[in-house]
């Protein structure tokens, strides 16, 4: 049976988890009593907050092809999920709302799907809104894709319009697998939960050979040795099969009880002298907070959910601290304020954690002028390539001022996606946060880019409330 793999790529709200409902329900992956508004969000937290925080997989057939469907979050906090995402797919269908058009998050997304060397299928979503303009909106996508008028599909997630173009858009465009000859099994797993009952279930994409239940496999780079419990796919729940076989996304049933054997991007072979395949960009955390538990006795279970947690979410860092008011806890790393916003929720209610949480920072780098700078800072804090230097996120951890040789703060290149008018205002906007211009596009007749650079930490709390106060509502970044 032929395959295509693919995701849904968008900025926030262009419409993509509907677009994923209509998908299941056009290929009779469930039936229509199954069904409800956003499927595929399951965790509690997403449909309260209607967005998507995790990929989620699934499995079609159309026509008798395979379509195996991840779909992705939108915020920019996610972007770890949706580069995971595109590293397991050939194609992606790049949402742009009619009545919105391009915004910052569709440029972000579609660079990285372009760094994946992927096949973009450009789909205009919500043509049923009142305020809906296709024509500028399909400009808008011309000049941004390069790609010719017809290739432009116009749907409405909503009610159905145009969705079975877009199935056999996605058939004729984008790209088969490429399968290997080889015979020895690899598969590249792109994420993992630690099941309560049957340990840690890894989602792979087979790369090479084919993986059966009860075969005896190895994850490379933990040199973990486990059993195949159980092998399958997402219907979107996990529908168990004989096998995974090379091209195919689904889940394996590792029952390791530690989270440290299953990692995101490791490798799982059939063999163990087998070459790793090349996982994932190790990512860089932004914002810091220490969390500490309300109660000293809660320490252990701090650790324990947010190990488990990790292994869910790979862009959460942490490592321990002391703290001489709150006790024992943990430093942890975030993509952004939502991501540590959603991870405090997550440890609050699936962990039945009771968290005291610090205020949010950056990391900064401290050139320390000390013949012994163990004795100024913590050794843990020392690079190790570069002992006088110091990563320090914590204010409590900063030295002596007459130790330092020179503190640096991390900068960022920012975005802002604004109508003509506003471009005055972000400019003011950005300079009182000690940004520098960069440069200045216009994608259409009204609609400009900005681009900046600017220190993480002017940006990190505010910046985007006062971004959308500025702009009428109509800035992204």
């Amino acid at each position: 049976m032929e395959i295509r793999n693919f995701c849904i790529i968008a900025h926030i709200d262009h419409g993509k988890s509907t677009l994923a409902d209509r998908m299941i329900e056009s290929t009779g992956t469930l039936q229509k009593r199954e069904m409800k508004e956003q499927l595929l969000d399951t965790m509690d937290l997403e449909r309260e907050r209607g967005i998507t925080i995790k990929l989620q997989p699934v499995r079609m057939q159309y026509k008798g092809v395979q379509l195996n469907l991840i779909d992705t979050p939108g915020h920019t906090d996610f972007r770890y999920e949706v580069s995971r995402s595109l590293a397991a797919c050939e194609g992606a269908i790049l949402l742009v709302d009619a009545s919105q058009g391009i915004q910052a998050q569709t440029l972000a997304v579609l660079s990285m799907a372009l760094e994946h060397d992927l096949a973009i299928v450009p789909v205009l979503n919500k043509i049923d809104l009142p305020a809906a303009d296709p024509e500028r909106v399909t400009e808008e996508v011309l000049h941004l894709l390069g790609c010719r008028r017809e290739e432009i599909l116009r749907i409405s997630a909503k009610d159905g319009r145009g969705v079975e173009d877009v199935l056999k858009a996605v058939i004729d465009r984008v790209p088969k697998p490429s399968v290997s000859s080889s015979a020895d099994a690899r598969a590249l797993i792109f994420d993992a939960v630690m099941d309560p009952y049957r340990g840690a279930v890894a989602y792979v994409r087979m790369v090479e050979g084919s993986l059966k239940k009860g075969q005896k496999v190895y994850l490379l780079g933990t040199q973990y040795e486990s059993e195949v419990l159980d092998i399958g796919h997402f219907a979107p729940k996990y529908a168990s099969d004989a096998g995974l076989f090379a091209g195919e996304i689904g889940y394996v049933v590792t029952g390791a009880k530690d989270v440290f054997n299953v990692h995101t991007g490791d490798t799982i072979a059939g063999k163990k002298d087998l070459q790793p395949l090349p996982g994932y960009k190790k990512v860089q955390p932004m914002v810091f907070a220490g969390l500490y538990p309300s109660e000293a006795d809660g320490y252990p279970q701090l650790r324990d959910a947010l190990e488990k947690l990790s292994l869910n979410d790979a862009a959460l860092f942490m490592e321990p601290e002391r703290n001489a008011a709150l006790g024992n806890g943990f430093r942890c790393g975030f993509l952004g304020l939502l991501h540590m916003d959603i991870v405090q929720e997550r440890l609050e209610r699936e962990h039945d954690c009771d968290l005291v949480i610090t205020a949010p920072s950056v990391q900064y780098e401290v050139q320390l002028q000390s013949r012994n700078p163990g004795e100024v800072v913590r050794t843990s804090l020392l690079r190790a390539d570069e002992p006088a230097m110091a990563l320090i996120s914590n204010p409590a951890d900063f030295p002596d001022p007459t130790c330092i040789g020179e503190v640096r703060e991390p900068w960022v290149g920012l975005e802002v996606l604004c109508r003509k008018e506003d471009v005055g205002p972000v400019m003011q906007l950005v300079q009182d946060r000690r940004g520098m211009y960069q440069s200045l596009e216009y994608l259409d007749a009204d609609l400009a880019l900005l681009r900046f650079e600017v220190p993480l930490q002017g940006i990190i709390l505010d910046f985007f409330d006062r971004l959308k106060s500025a702009t009428a509502g109509y800035g992204s970044m």
